[in-house]
């Protein structure tokens, strides 16, 4: 009997120091936010396509451009280009000799200011913005090497095809849910399609409710620069050292500016812990503490408990899979 008990307070010391050697096993992200509020309603992007028909499809390149960023962790920071993922055969930029795989650099349009592209939506803003016949001078990056070319727009014949609505979570400093804006959202704001961002979803302690900001509000530009992607909303939130962002907003048409603050994730995991005597851990619903060496250690959730004594004797309980029946 005593040959037993010292091995079992030997095994009982090695588990302990063990235990106290190793770091805790950390979550890598943070969960999400369980008061974040998503109105149904607000699921799917609005039925506008009849309008977008209707509307001027504007002139013609024979483009198709998407983000050349391969990974998520690329895409957190900003662009400084984008792709040509295909060109349209016969178009003006395949007779111009644009490859896929080329990167856009600098674009010079007659009567338009030189831009320096990093979203696709400001492409497509300045097919709609220039006229048949104007030239283009495009720079672009193929291989490393600097490439430039000409052609010039010509009147686009039918719609471009429509652009699935994509959503996007800040869930650390703002917990905001936004949605891309559909064509029709983004043209009535000036903007080019796939720019702009629609709030779809809100947590409860948002701080851009006590802005004054509410779902359905199209944000079109961050300190008077335009939104060209939502992503740039999410990285401006994790980037800036300031407490604010100032937002312009559109609501049933009109256009309004507001400072909308910032905050941080509220901490509430708690632990405490004295190696072999005592221990103290309260996460994410969850509380546990023991007693040298496990001796005594007590769990407990919002659903079940369980105590145990001298790891010779335990009990606990739970809730049931039923609602307790009136009157017992």
């Amino acid at each position: 009997m005593i040959n037993t008990l010292r091995i079992t307070l030997r095994l009982s010391l090695l588990a302990a120091f063990t235990a106290c050697s190793l770091s805790p096993d950390l979550p890598t992200e943070s969960p999400a936010l369980t008061d974040m509020h998503e109105p149904i309603d607000l699921r799917t992007e609005p039925n506008d396509e009849t309008q977008r028909l209707k509307l001027n499809a504007g002139t013609f390149a024979g483009l198709y451009l998407g983000d050349p960023r391969k990974t998520l962790a690329a895409k957190l920071d900003s662009p400084d280009s984008v792709a040509i993922l295909r060109v349209v055969e016969n178009s003006p930029a395949a007779q111009a000799g644009l490859l896929a795989g080329d990167l856009l650099l600098e674009v010079e349009v007659d009567g338009l200011d030189t831009t320096t592209l990093s979203r696709p939506s400001e492409w497509r803003q300045i097919e709609l913005t220039a006229q048949p016949g104007a030239k283009v001078v495009m720079f672009v990056d193929r291989a490393g090497r600097e490439a430039r070319t000409e052609f010039t727009l010509v009147a686009r014949q039918h719609p471009a095809k429509r652009e699935l609505a994509e959503r996007f979570r800040e869930e650390q400093r703002i917990g905001v849910v936004f949605r891309t804006a559909t064509e029709v959202e983004a043209r009535s704001a000036k903007l080019g399609p796939g720019a702009g961002a629609v709030i779809v979803g809100m947590s409860q302690r948002s701080p851009w409710r006590d802005a004054g900001l509410i779902f359905g509000d199209l944000l079109t530009a961050i300190d008077d620069q335009p939104i060209a992607h939502p992503q740039e909303l999410l990285t401006a939130a994790r980037d800036t050292e300031r407490d604010s962002l100032e937002l312009t907003y559109i609501r049933e048409g009109v256009s309004q500016t507001v400072s909308a603050a910032l905050t941080d994730r509220e901490q509430k995991l708690t632990q405490i812990s004295v190696p072999v005597i005592f221990s103290y851990d309260v996460a994410r619903g969850r509380t546990e503490w023991s007693l040298a060496l496990g001796l005594v250690k007590y769990q407990s959730t919002a659903a079940a408990w369980h105590f145990r004594l001298f790891w010779l004797m335990g009990f606990g309980g739970g809730d049931s899979d039923q609602l307790m029946e009136q009157g017992s």
